[in-house]
């Protein structure tokens, strides 16, 4: 088991190594299959281990494996070592079988891009850090994979670097989500000086029985710690890069929204959970935060012409209600949605990807539409992932996951029906923008013609991630419907159970609500967006429309405050003394350069008379000592 454990992030790691170092020499067939074949393996792998986990529960709830020795000095030890138990499992089990899935379809997306390696390349670099990230035994380790993903991000975001603006949607991307690893690495800091050491499990223990919940202390620590989830997950006030990020190839978009870096502050707050239930103030503010993300973000996805950009509010904003899960304590249910985003939103970014591709790099759903019959596959594949990020009751994986969040965040003992209120408004929106995208893009007339239809390797994918996202949920069900509880007793030898304020009784009827809120959503995208277009053209024109669609300003501000003073200062302070005491040493430099060069002009003779000068001047100083 342990090997196993090892083997995960070990393989895609190596088929970095070798196709960075020999890629340039393999066929893009060979690379395809090494690049996809090593996070197929680490799948099987993946599975393979769950079993094996399974079958020794509730005896053995983690299996641990220290592979040699990292840091020692002084009383700081830290071991390369992994630890799996339920939570890392569930994101082992993504983070391979969703990444394999955008491998296969990346090789049919790429097939024609000159930087097909070093896609490659990266994306197994990808995957490894994030492996790295949910395996990590100590919080030190788990920080390395979380700057890993972050620095894959700016290559991947970056990846067509040639057009200047994908460069700056990187850089913006690695410069605010560094904001956040600042707050984390100075938490990181404040529980090692506290407990003396980095091990996840023993800081948690350590900090249940040394600090007092509430303490200040403990406040700041969370803080800081929840810092770096925001900064990572995309989350108020740290939320503007994301939709940015769509620079990147739509298998990077898919891979970032569905299974690795945005969902590493989920994972954060749930392995450190102990530590903000210490604080309870901050997990308040979790839960506030995840609440008016999710509803900033749903205003802004209306709003969006961009295909992506509609999906890239859409991951902020149910990003939102996992940290809303998070904060009222209802832990396994911030997972499970976890889970089941990650099928259908890679099978959303998928499926945009393919409608973009065919349609010559078109973005604008207003220039699509009729898709609907010249591309069946993509077309319901994309309509069930929409159906189930809308929570479509009852046939859908993303109702009963999402309605587990707006029920605990009513009746959680940390929950309120403001809360409640607005998951549910958000719920409405979800449904209002998912189908006015659907309706939008495949319906009506068409207004840009499919230069190509996609292979299988592209439609594969598709298919399997439309049936997660279908049948993802029953794993889950609630006690009105199934008590069916597979997923949550699995998560429980892991993370705390809900506590309720009780009133079970009346779960059904905000199930009923919920169900009726998801399907008047989509009655109003269908009269509003298909049967009565001019409907919606006053709203469209609106300036209230404009700011949504500006992402309520944030980045018109953020350039205000911080980024043009940042300039100015650096356009007065350019000929400082450091300048010029830097432009002088590099000016020197350049002037002996210039001298030795000059001794290098090919002369025979010069370089005997300066080899029998330098031996005499040799000679001399040793004979004169």
């Amino acid at each position: 088991m342990s090997t196993i454990i090892v083997l995960i992030p070990a393989i895609p790691f190596l088929s970095f190594l070798i196709l960075a170092l020999f890629g340039d020499k393999l066929t893009r067939k060979t690379v395809g299959i090494i690049g996809t074949g090593s996070i197929g393996i680490a799948s099987i792998l993946t599975f393979i281990i769950a079993i094996g986990f399974f079958r020794s529960l509730p005896e053995v709830k983690s299996y641990s494996v220290s592979i040699w020795e990292w840091i020692n000095a002084g009383n700081l030890k830290v071991d390369i070592s992994f630890s799996l138990d339920a939570l890392s499992l569930v994101f082992c089990f993504v983070v391979t079988f969703v990444g394999f899935l955008i491998h296969v379809y990346s090789i049919g997306f790429m097939e024609k891009d000159e930087g097909f390696t070093r896609f490659f390349a990266y994306m197994n670099l990808f995957i490894g850090s994030m492996l790295v990230l949910v395996l990590a035994d100590n919080i030190l380790l788990m920080y390395l994979g979380w700057e890993g993903v972050g620095l894959c991000s700016y290559l991947l975001i970056g990846f067509w670097y040639k057009e200047p603006k994908n460069g700056y949607a990187a850089r913006k991307a690695f410069i605010i989500t560094r904001v956040g690893d600042t707050a984390m690495i100075i938490g990181i800091f404040i529980l090692f000086i506290n407990f003396g050491t980095v091990n996840i499990q023993d800081l948690m223990q350590q900090a249940s029985a040394k600090w007092v919940a509430g303490s200040s202390i403990a406040v700041l620590t969370a803080a800081l710690l929840l810092g770096g989830a925001l900064g990572k997950s995309a989350q108020l006030p740290l939320q503007t890069w994301l939709p940015d990020a769509m620079a990147g190839p739509s298998p990077v978009s898919a891979l970032i929204h569905a299974a690795t870096m945005v969902t590493a502050g989920v994972y954060l707050i749930a392995r450190t959970h102990i530590l903000f239930s210490l604080a309870p103030v901050v997990q308040a503010a979790i839960a506030i935060i995840g609440a008016l993300t999710l509803l900033l973000a749903g205003f802004s996805a209306l709003a969006q012409h961009d295909l992506k950009r509609i999906l890239a509010y859409s991951t902020i904003s149910q990003i939102g209600y996992m940290f809303l899960a998070l904060g009222v304590g209802a832990w396994s249910a911030a997972i499970f949605h976890f889970m089941i985003h990650a099928f259908f939103k890679a099978l959303l970014f998928l499926g945009a990807g393919v409608v973009i591709l065919v349609l010559d790099e078109e973005h604008d759903i207003f220039r699509m539409g009729g898709l609907r019959k010249k591309m069946p596959v993509v077309f319901y594949t994309f309509l069930i992932g929409s159906a189930s990020l809308s929570a479509l009751p009852l046939i859908t994986a993303g109702f009963y996951s999402k309605d587990q969040i707006l029920w605990y965040a009513y009746s959680s003992l940390t929950g309120s029906i403001i809360l409640w209120l607005a998951g549910i408004v958000g719920a409405l929106l979800t449904a209002l923008y998912s189908f006015r995208m659907i309706f939008i893009t495949f319906y009506g007339e068409a207004k840009t013609e499919p230069s190509f239809l996609p292979g299988k390797l592209m439609t594969f994918p598709l298919i399997i991630l439309a049936l997660l996202s279908v049948f993802g949920g029953f794993v889950e069900l609630p006690a009105s419907i199934g008590n069916i509880h597979l997923f949550s007793n699995l998560v429980d030898n892991t993370l705390p159970t809900v506590v309720t304020k009780g009133g079970e009784g009346s779960e059904f009827l905000f199930q009923t609500l919920s169900a009726i809120i998801a399907l008047t959503g989509i009655y109003i995208a269908y009269l509003i967006y298909l049967k009565k277009p001019t409907l919606s053209e006053p709203y469209s024109h609106s300036r209230i429309n404009k700011f949504f669609e500006n992402g309520w300003g944030f980045d018109k501000f953020y350039d205000s405050v911080f980024v043009k003073p940042v300039v100015w200062l650096s356009a007065i302070d350019k000929n400082d003394f450091f300048d010029l005491w830097n432009i002088g040493l590099s000016r020197l430099a350049l002037f002996f350069n210039k001298r030795l060069s000059s001794t290098q002009n090919g002369k025979m003779r010069w370089y005997l008379l300066s080899l029998v000068v330098g031996i005499a001047i040799i000679l001399t100083y040793m004979l004169s000592r």
